[in-house]
């Protein structure tokens, strides 16, 4: 999608582009959302800290498949890549560490690494950064990538304080080798809730474009009630464009023609609403196995049929429905005000927005009553 999504609200954005005719911007940035393109490169030394950290990012425990490090690990100057198992076009870059030799030149690793490639870089470390990353990242902050980010990663036996100090010293440490008011995330990647990653995320929320900031926070595993209600709202501005288009095109106004058409996009947002929620089977009995709970009692939760499974008849029915119970005298009024394909594109908009609104509000609600049960209930 072209730079229209950079730095405003994403609906306010997409809004603009429909005003201005700018319909393959709008098109683009629903199929973008889709799919969730983005790629994400890791630096750092290879251990249980880094690969729990990338694994939590993609929702998987160190004994799910896929999960990192792979069966035949790479050599430790290579490039590893870890695709989300529930959005593959969700991609972790393992990248090897900083090399602490001297001298050293940072634009020679991030040559060999492809530092620029990725839409964004997480530099990690377990224990006291080296001046070798630290020349990296201000490299990288002098070229104006601002996606750069530091991380401090915890072990689970560490204690709060203990971390908070290690913290405190390594900030120290960057002011000390001319980083300017740094910042450092703490990060524990079995509790991603907790300590500074619901920062880093606010953070990469301004930093990069939306429409990958849109990507990264539908590709994450669900794991506070706070990104069930920013998923909710990514996903309604999906759906605001999407119905947007459908009204847009919908030039022959027949009878139940935009439920027939809108249904098949209807399908693949609803599947990927269920995906990026955690609501399907699979991403449940991970939850309930990371956490301690039994598979049924998390399954229980769920009272939409469409947070079980998105079929196409159930979203058909839906469709159906909603534009079978717009208001009569609101169709008559729009009817008398508009030409006769302006008013079907309208109703072809008012009922897909309708029923796809109230299909995430219900898929929202069932993901939230999960996360609730599972957090409290959980052994972490």
């Amino acid at each position: 999608m072209a730079d229209v999504s950079r730095g405003l609200n994403f609906l306010e954005t997409l809004k603009e582009s429909i005003e201005s005719n700018k319909l393959s911007d709008v098109r683009d940035a629903v199929e973008d959302l889709l799919i969730s393109r983005i790629n994400l490169g890791v630096v750092g030394k290879r251990g249980d800290e880094k690969d729990s950290f990338m694994n939590s990012l993609r929702g998987l425990g160190p004994g799910d498949e896929g999960a990192a490090p792979a069966s035949t690990p790479a050599a430790s100057e290579e490039v590893a890549g870890y695709p989300n198992p529930k959005h593959p076009d969700f991609r972790l870059w393992d990248l090897p560490a900083v090399t602490d030799t001297s001298p050293f030149e940072p634009e020679g690793y991030m040559d060999r690494v492809k530092f620029f490639r990725y839409n964004a870089v997480f530099m990690t470390f377990t224990h006291t950064i080296h001046s070798n990353s630290v020349e990296v990242f201000l490299e990288a902050r002098s070229l104006q990538r601002q996606t750069v980010y530091l991380i401090l990663l915890a072990s689970v036996e560490e204690t709060e304080k203990s971390l908070e100090e290690k913290k405190k010293v390594n900030l120290e440490t960057l002011i000390s080798q001319g980083v300017t008011q740094p910042k450092l995330y703490l990060v524990r990647a079995s509790t991603l809730d907790k300590f500074d990653f619901p920062g880093l995320l606010e953070d990469m929320g301004r930093d990069l474009p939306e429409i990958r900031a849109h990507a990264f926070l539908l590709a994450l595993p669900t794991f506070t009630s706070a990104l069930v209600t920013q998923k909710k709202e990514a996903f309604k501005a999906l759906v605001w464009a999407a119905a947007s288009l459908s009204g847009g095109m919908s030039a022959i106004p027949v009878p139940l023609v935009a439920s027939m058409v809108d249904s098949s996009v209807a399908v693949r947002i609803l599947t990927k609403a269920q995906l990026s929620l955690c609501l399907d089977d699979e991403s449940i009995e991970r939850l309930a196995r990371q956490r301690g709970v039994e598979p049924p009692r998390l399954k229980g939760l769920r009272t939409c049929v469409l947070s079980v499974e998105v079929t196409k008849g159930e979203v058909k029915k839906r469709l159906a429905a909603a534009e079978k119970d717009l208001a009569v005298v609101s169709s008559k009024l729009v009817e008398m005000a508009m030409p006769r394909h302006a008013r079907y594109a309208s109703r072809s908009f008012t009922a897909m927005l309708q029923a796809l609104n109230g299909a995430i509000d219900e898929m929202a609600s069932d993901a939230e009553k999960i996360v609730t049960v599972a957090i409290g209930e959980g052994k972490l």
